[in-house]
């Protein structure tokens, strides 16, 4: 099969479309025929060596395809059956093998639905170590995002009210979505306690850039911050979380973002997609920063 993989650590220059063995499902996995693959922060991180992995490696590990393969002991899905979740080893290929996955809403596109899994289950993942709850106020640094969006609509949908920081030209979009916007830099306390004089119980940041002083005073405690951006957040107190960290993962909000999108209560904006060829150009965007919701490669 045709796969986008590199064989060295660097820059996009290092993606190539390759030739490749078909991987087949195991016991309780499903093999898909992949039809598109959303682009996370990870992918290049791990591309550039600064998570250590074997190579060579196909990119990618958020996928969304058509079962046409069924590992034993699965249950809960049929060959032919429309899905998206996380690629066990490499997403970007014209085949991938899931064991963490969802039912993809008959009319979600592919390409929305493979921008998904990471984002959905890394907010929810945030949410439980933070405690989030109904009536809360939360506020989400970079939420316009792949995570921060995902997150302001589940925060919502669990009944919390959120305040999100972006760049002027997103605010319109944050309020589509149900959040209060505001401008992130210096002065965001004070232009929070504007928009929350009741106070914000917690803080969940997805881009880093210094922010975390600013998000322990706004929320009063360190305790009451998670990041998923700075990993050097134990100098303040702050929790760090990583789907590579070790903690038990939130795969089962993939079905929930499933539902509150069939009830028009969620959604994921695709940016821009590229052909599997123009994979280096897609890592040099999400590299670049300030996307709004989803890169996707498109395979089938």
């Amino acid at each position: 099969m045709k796969a986008l993989e590199y064989a060295q650590h660097g820059d996009p220059n290092v993606l190539r479309v390759a030739d490749v063995n078909e991987p087949h499902a195991g016991p309780g996995q499903v093999r898909v025929a992949v039809r598109a693959v959303g682009i996370n922060p990870v992918d290049w991180k791990l591309r550039k060596g600064v998570y250590k992995a074997g190579l060579p490696a196909i990119t990618g590990s958020d996928v969304a395809g058509v079962v046409d393969e069924i590992g034993d002991g699965v249950t809960d899905v049929s060959v032919g059956d429309e899905v998206f979740g996380v690629a066990v080893s490499g997403g970007a290929a014209e085949y991938a093998v899931l064991e963490n996955y969802a039912v993809k809403p008959g009319g979600m596109p592919f390409e929305e639905a493979a921008g998904l899994p990471v984002p959905v289950e890394t907010a929810a993942r945030a949410f439980r170590v933070l405690g989030l709850s109904s009536g809360q106020t939360l506020l989400i640094n970079g939420a316009a995002g792949g995570v921060g969006s995902a997150a302001v609509q589940l925060a919502r949908a669990r009944g919390a009210t959120v305040i999100g920081t972006a760049s002027a030209g997103n605010h319109d979009y944050l309020r589509s979505l149900g959040a209060i916007p505001t401008a992130y830099g210096d002065g965001l306390p004070a232009r929070v306690k504007e928009l929350a004089s009741q106070g914000v119980d917690a803080a969940l940041d997805t881009a880093g850039r210094g922010a975390l002083p600013d998000l322990i005073e706004i929320t009063g405690s360190p305790d009451r911050v998670v990041t998923i951006a700075d990993p050097q957040a134990g100098q303040y107190g702050v929790r760090y979380t990583s789907g590579r960290s070790g903690e038990s993962r939130a795969w089962h909000a993939l079905a929930e973002a499933a539902e509150l999108w069939e009830r028009g209560q969620f959604s994921m904006p695709v940016a821009q997609t590229f052909p599997l060829a123009e994979g280096p150009q897609a890592h040099r965007l999400s590299e670049e920063g300030h996307v709004r919701g989803k890169l996707v490669l498109l395979v089938g």
